[in-house]
């Protein structure tokens, strides 16, 4: 059975209800969540996620998946966007609820060594939230968050400073470089060369470029693809993605289970 370059990054996941330590607007239609979870918090790694059985959704038997923001002692934090009626409600829990919890899940990104390669994480818009994490963990590097607006720069101002370089590009030029994160991402890449490992979390389209353009420098591209995870256990095949063997075949994998991280020359777009 075909196994994905990333090795080692899957740990054990459980069901654990989480306690709500706090929650509040980051900006716009953004939020932090803050939960009581020793088993998830002390064993998540860098771009694992979990899934929340919303309260208020009961008639639904389907938990919403949400990228892991943070991890410090038994606290695990979640940044999440309202765009649809399960997070919605969820930005509605106060203090002291209860939700169930499953993680964490999947696999994580492979974290460089010390002294070794220089990381490199391209952000669309939210996909900044697994790169929080991410930093607390590798003592330096470059993050490179790009969105529509300014309203979409999250968190630039939590990275750890005098030790990660934040770049930031909006669309509209209303803060940071006006233009794409890969324009950031092509000067980076001129600046460390082949010492550079990337990682990726966004749109399909940022992906696929962030994809090239390590394969244009030589560099290895880890990504976190952003696909519909309904049930989070690899049962419902909501999620599957093209992805190419090392014989050279296809086959389909499901990024809940397989993923949700891959080396950009694994996938198939």
């Amino acid at each position: 059975m075909y196994e994905p370059k990333v090795e080692g990054i899957k740990l054990e996941s459980r069901d654990e209800t989480g306690r709500v330590l706090s929650i509040r607007p980051v900006q716009g239609d953004y939020w932090l969540l803050r939960l009581h979870t020793p088993f998830i918090a002390g064993s998540a790694q860098p771009g694992q996620y979990v899934h929340i059985r919303v309260p208020g959704l009961e008639e639904s038997a389907l938990r919403r998946p949400f990228s892991i923001y943070g991890c410090e002692g038994d606290v695990l934090e979640i940044l999440f966007k309202v765009v649809g009626r399960g997070s919605a409600a969820l930005s509605r829990v106060k203090e002291g609820d209860t939700l169930r919890i499953l993680g964490p899940l999947g696999n994580g990104f492979p974290l460089p060594g010390e002294n070794s390669l220089h990381p490199v994480c391209v952000a669309g818009g939210y996909g900044v939230a697994p790169f929080h994490f991410f930093a607390s963990r590798v003592p330096k590097g470059t993050v490179l968050i790009g969105g529509r607006t300014a309203g979409d720069i999250l968190c630039a101002g939590s990275f750890p400073k005098n030790k990660w370089h934040v770049g930031i590009a909006t669309e509209d030029g209303s803060q940071g470089m006006k233009g794409l994160v890969t324009r950031l991402l092509e000067e980076a890449l001129q600046t460390h060369g082949g010492k550079a490992v990337l990682y990726a979390c966004g749109p399909d389209g940022m992906l696929r470029a962030v994809g090239k353009m390590a394969e244009s420098f030589g560099c290895t591209a880890w990504l976190s693809l952003d696909k519909h995870m309904v049930c989070g256990v690899g049962a419902c095949l909501a999620c599957v993605q093209k992805i190419r063997t090392p014989d050279g075949a296809e086959r389909l994998v499901r990024v809940c289970k397989e993923g949700p991280v891959f080396e950009a020359s694994e996938i198939v777009w």
